[in-house]
């Protein structure tokens, strides 16, 4: 995966720890507006945030398993 292809440009040079700790609107694709409704809806403001927000966790393992069973 190219990564910077999932960031905005003015984030592409950040090393990975300084992504987990960037806004979620540094994601290509998340506007300002998206990282309000994050944050009032879920209280998400950093990239870490969304990556372990439960529900976004339970969807992970949902979908893997949903691979794997019958």
């Amino acid at each position: 995966m190219e990564i910077d292809k999932a960031l905005d440009k003015a984030y592409e040079k950040m090393s990975f720890r300084e992504l987990a700790d960037a806004p979620v609107d540094a994601l290509q694709g998340v506007s300002e507006g998206d990282a309000v409704k994050l944050k009032e809806a879920f209280n998400v403001k950093t990239i870490r945030d969304l990556a372990t927000l439960k529900y976004v966790r339970w969807a992970q393992a949902i979908t893997t398993l949903a691979e794997v069973s019958n």
